[in-house]
């Protein structure tokens, strides 16, 4: 669509604009549909931020984001929680990705008759630019917006449920064609046209396999009901042979969360922040989503890692890591749990690339999950197939594609073959190193360098006991400091950038970008201190270590 202005014949303004045609509607307490057919909403939610760039990201780094969502097979994304970068809404049109556009009143409750005009305006404005782009449908009026009021009496409903409705009401007078939304303000839910109550099984309250029941529950309290953010924190390269399940630690029941979570038992509190178990949360809530009776749809929180004052004490400090990808847009496993479900293209993945170091008693096997979208998967453990297997959506877990594997002490190596629908053939294969010994208790650290392929080092450090095996099940704080020649790379909020950061299976690092002459870096937490690595552009690095670092140096 092109809008040209002329004056005394000569061109003085254009604007050009690309439009689309659909429609939509809810069955009522049942599904969505699109141009008439029935469409399960499968989304995820995005903050705009990156690694390094904070807000200020270049138009190929929002393209990048929607281009790995699409590629997930998401067709739906919740813009959570605030009006983003035209190149989104763009990309979003062209990629076929249905919208959720959020106005920016996220907690606080409501504020003074100037808070109140000014967030009338923000909805205005947001729906007067954006009007255009076919793939916005709800025009979301907040989240949470009675929780942790900033102004006296911010949260009393009797102020609040009249402003929704004057919002409401704009919304609907500027843009009739589309659908007002909200999440989690239960005395506001009939106030708009579709609501989301807040449902977090298996992380800030009750358990992931209760997520079957909790849905059913829901559909039948809202006409037009979508489940907007579920998952839970997972530490990149944390993993355990026994995950947590929350079983006779929680109400097993519970489902909706409370505002104030301490002394409230839950996985968030007391999990252990694996991959392992957040990819056993999505596949279960996945089983469930894909196959629930009249069930709209959802968006996972959230797709990336993202920046927080919120959480100074996560694993990696002032991060939410409820990503499927960190904050540089790295794949964690549960982002192929993902692809398992809604990708189109063919792909294998063995769980887990970030778990190449593992341990276990003699005889002890251990069962490997593969995700694909493949019809059949064949794993092979050191040249030696274990089988084919067929793929069922509807088995659990990763669609029955799982094997009992005996690991040889050393290194194992297993290669998947999946062949698709088309009888295409794809391939995944990692290399794991077993130990039948069990590690002592954490006695040292021990530094080492890795070049990387991009010119930088990779400064490694590892908790060993005395016999210098690694201890794979040490998850504590560490401190990278540097001197000299060079520069750290840290504040990115990255598993590989951040100069404080809690270990994952007993393992940290971090980047360096090499100067000219020596550096000394150094790693130390309250418990082990004074563990040194020297490295020389022209000379081999020496690892030192001193101060006594072999003893527990807490006092």
């Amino acid at each position: 669509m092109n809008v040209i202005l002329f004056f005394k014949g000569k061109l003085v303004d254009m604007t050009e604009e690309n439009f689309g045609l659909r429609w939509f509607h809810f069955d009522d307490f049942g599904p969505f549909y699109l141009n008439g057919k029935k469409l399960l909403l499968r989304g995820t939610h995005r903050h705009e931020e990156y690694a390094g760039f904070g807000a200020a990201m270049p138009n190929q780094l929002h393209r990048k984001d929607m281009e790995m969502i699409k590629e997930m097979g998401a067709n739906f994304i919740r813009l959570g929680h605030y009006p983003q970068d035209p190149e989104v809404y763009k990309a979003c049109d062209e990629l076929g990705l249905i919208v959720w556009d959020e106005l920016p009143w996220c907690r606080g409750g409501i504020g003074n008759a100037a808070w109140q005009s000014n967030t009338s305006r923000l909805l205005k404005e947001q729906i007067l630019q954006n009007y255009n782009h076919p793939s916005i449908v709800f025009w979301a009026l907040g989240n949470e917006v009675y929780w942790l009021p900033d102004f006296p009496g911010g949260d009393d409903i009797n102020k609040m449920n009249p402003y929704i409705s004057y919002l409401n009401k704009i919304a609907h007078d500027l843009d009739p064609g589309r659908m007002t939304s909200i999440r989690k303000y239960y005395e506001g839910a009939d106030l708009v046209d579709v609501f989301s109550p807040s449902i977090w099984s298996g992380w800030y309250a009750g358990v992931y396999t209760n997520y079957g029941p909790t849905l059913t529950k829901n559909q039948a309290l809202y006409k037009r009901f979508l489940h907007m953010e579920y998952g839970g924190s997972s530490h990149v390269g944390r993993h355990t042979e026994n995950p947590v399940s929350g079983d006779g630690m929680i109400n097993e029941d519970e489902w909706a969360e409370v505002s104030n979570q301490l002394g409230v038992a839950n996985i968030a509190q007391t999990g252990d922040w694996t991959e392992n178990y957040i990819v056993d949360l999505f596949d279960w809530y996945l089983h469930v989503s894909e196959s629930q009776t009249g069930f709209a749809g959802s968006a996972q929180w959230a797709f990336k890692d993202f920046a927080t004052p919120l959480r100074p004490e996560n694993g990696i400090p002032y991060m939410n890591q409820k990503g499927l990808v960190d904050r540089e847009g790295r794949p964690k496993d549960s982002y192929y749990v993902f692809k398992s479900y809604w990708a189109k293209e063919p792909f294998a993945y063995i769980e887990s690339h970030t778990w190449l170091d593992r341990s276990g008693p003699v005889g002890k096997k251990r069962e490997i999950s593969v995700f694909s979208n493949c019809k059949e998967v064949e794993l092979f453990h050191n040249g030696t197939s274990l089988g084919k297997k067929m793929k069922h959506k509807d088995t659990f877990p990763a669609g029955g594609l799982t094997w009992e594997v005996l690991f040889n002490e050393g290194n194992n190596s297993l290669r998947a073959i999946g062949i698709s629908e088309n009888n295409s053939t794809v391939y995944d294969s990692i290399s794991v190193h077993y130990t039948y010994k069990k590690s002592g208790i954490a006695d040292h650290i021990n530094l080492n360098q890795i070049k990387l392929d991009n010119g930088n080092y990779l400064v490694e450090a590892t908790m060993q006991d005395k016999n210098n095996q690694r201890v794979l099940d040490y998850e504590g704080r560490i401190y990278f400091a540097h001197d000299g020649s060079g520069k750290l790379m840290v504040d990115y909020g990255v598993p590989d950038k951040s100069q404080v950061i809690e270990m994952a299976n007993g393992r940290a690092v971090i980047q360096v970008i090499p100067g000219t002459g020596k550096a000394v870096f150094e790693v130390r937490n309250q418990d082990f201190k004074g563990s040194y690595l020297v490295i020389d552009d022209t000379q081999e690095a020496s690892s030192l270590i001193i101060d006594g670092n072999s003893k527990n140096q807490r006092k």
